[in-house]
């Protein structure tokens, strides 16, 4: 008997679609329990209609039809894709990061992006701050198998971070070393090798790792990390520990260079890459098994079919929309620091750099991880655990004090009251929303820093305003940060070395207020 097109490859005989419509012109509508000899639970099943916000979906005795099958297929479709953005986002950031520093050269072990006259608006890199003196490295674990970090004395917080930006191993002052400054050997997946004596040792689950460290300013002034930087740092691998390369620096300060992911279809393209390029077990089962659905599998070429692309697309435009609502309108409850009548949130919903939710009695918190990786870099212990003095905190804000986004055009006030409770500095920087990088204005640096920037004046009572608007109010351009009219912005707030009251919330920062 003839057969005709079906999607996803079924086939039903002309023979089935004929019983089908039969039983729909019948009007069989409902389901009919005087079929039943026994008494049958209504909710156990399928009416002939039903009514849902992909349509109207119809059974031939809880058999879908033709249309039905399409349309929830489709849907099936469109919704793994969508699960798949927003689970990927971290994985897909790693992956901008490291297109971003090979495009200008970072292609072994022992260079690194030294940001020697700090990080500025230039370089498009997810809230990347301008207060710290970064030298960011790149680890190829396939390439290069183990590899010494050596970290000298004094080092602020560093960090590796795995392929999809999982915690391996923090360094500096959080770090094992304790600032004291030493040597790092990180291992690749499945090392069964000897283990020297006298290194830190980190297993990482992927080859690509993420290296980003950090030195603090001195008097104001780069030169002294810069120093401790090109000086003490070594990275190479294992293998040439006997004759170790030279560090090689490129200068990332006022360099252009693009490190986030895509947000539209390409997005699955980055994916399907790492995919092929890691080992088959960095990934769960689970986190595999929700990529195979969409086509991506290591070992199988990426390639969807016509109908597969277009629902891709649909899918990465609702997964985009969702991250953004995450990031900038957050539902969770736990997320406001002070409260729902304060703007300010945590970056780490849930206070966990696993992304466990209720200390993981609620399993892993998708949300969470969705949103920070979304808009930040890095993923340490650091940033979540209580660690008087030692690391640092966050603060972020998209909203004024009547709830509403901020503005490009309009002017804003925010205060700083007096004693910080910081050990090093604290900072404040505005973000554009929609690359969630460094806002560019004329201002190279959109930011205020109590160590860079010390011009700020104070209030009276030893607290600090600081005012945004496209315009400076006449005698505070010190406490200035431009904005731009016809674009939003927001904020974080960093507190390097967070003391005792920033914890308990004796202290808080003020809310931003239109003017």
């Amino acid at each position: 008997m003839p057969e005709i097109p079906f999607p996803r490859a079924f086939r039903f005989s002309l023979v089935s679609l004929t019983s089908l419509l039969l039983c729909a012109a019948a009007g069989a509508n409902e389901v009919q329990l005087e079929k039943y000899n026994t008494p049958v639970p209504t909710e156990i099943l399928t009416p002939d209609t039903v009514s849902t916000s992909i349509g109207e979906l119809r059974f031939f005795d809880g058999m879908p039809d033709a249309a039905t099958v399409a349309a929830v297929y489709d849907n099936l479709d469109r919704v793994r894709a969508t699960e798949a953005f927003l689970n990927m986002v971290p994985l897909a950031s790693i992956e901008g990061l490291r297109r971003g520093m090979v495009s200008v050269g970072i292609d072994a072990a022992h260079k690194i992006l030294l940001y020697d006259g700090l990080m500025d608006s230039n370089s498009l890199f997810l809230t990347g701050n301008t207060d710290t003196i970064y030298a960011i490295g790149l680890l190829d674990l396939q390439r290069d198998g183990p590899t010494v970090v050596e970290v000298p004395p004094g080092a602020g917080p560093g960090t590796v971070n795995d392929a999809y930006f999982r915690f391996v191993v923090d360094m500096g002052s959080p770090g094992p070393d304790r600032g004291q400054g030493g040597k790092y050997l990180i291992l690749p997946p499945g090392y069964e090798g000897d283990v020297p004596e006298g290194y830190f040792i980190a297993r990482s689950p992927t080859y690509i790792n993420w290296l980003p460290l950090r030195g603090f300013l001195r008097d104001g002034k780069t030169d002294a990390a810069v120093a401790m930087w090109t000086q003490g740092l070594k990275i190479y691998p294992l293998a040439l520990k006997d004759a170790p390369p030279a560090l090689e620096v490129v200068s990332g300060t006022g360099r252009y260079m693009n490190t986030i992911h895509a947000n539209d279809v390409t997005f699955f393209e980055e994916i399907a890459e790492v995919i092929e390029r890691e080992p088959l077990d960095f990934l769960d089962p689970e986190l595999r098994g929700s990529l195979a659905s969409i086509g991506i599998e290591k070992g199988t070429p990426f390639a969807p079919d016509e109908r597969m692309q277009a629902l891709l697309v649909d899918g990465v435009a609702i997964a985009n929309a969702t991250a953004r609502a995450l990031a900038f309108r957050p539902r969770s409850d736990s997320i406001r620091l002070y409260g729902p009548d304060s703007a300010w949130f945590s970056a780490f919903d849930g206070g966990s750099y696993q992304w466990l939710r209720n200390d993981g009695r609620g399993g892993r918190y998708q949300d969470a991880r969705t949103l920070f990786f979304y808009i930040a870099t890095v993923n340490t212990p650091a940033m979540v655990l209580e660690m008087v003095g030692v690391g640092s905190q966050y603060a972020l804000a998209a909203t004024d004090t009547e709830g509403n986004y901020l503005q490009g055009a309009a002017s804003y006030r925010l205060t700083i009251p007096a004693d910080v409770p910081a050990k090093d500095f604290w900072s404040l920087v505005v973000y554009d929303p929609q690359t969630r990088s460094m806002l560019q204005t004329d201002q190279p640096y959109p930011s205020k820093n109590n160590e860079r920037n010390r011009d700020l004046q104070s209030n009276s009572d030893g607290s600090t305003t600081i005012y945004f608007g496209p315009e400076a109010p006449q005698g505070m351009e010190s406490n200035w940060i431009q904005t731009v009219p016809g674009k939003g912005w927001f904020l974080c707030l960093r507190l390097y070395g967070p003391l005792k009251p920033w914890f308990d919330q004796s202290w808080r920062p003020g809310e931003v207020e239109r003017l």
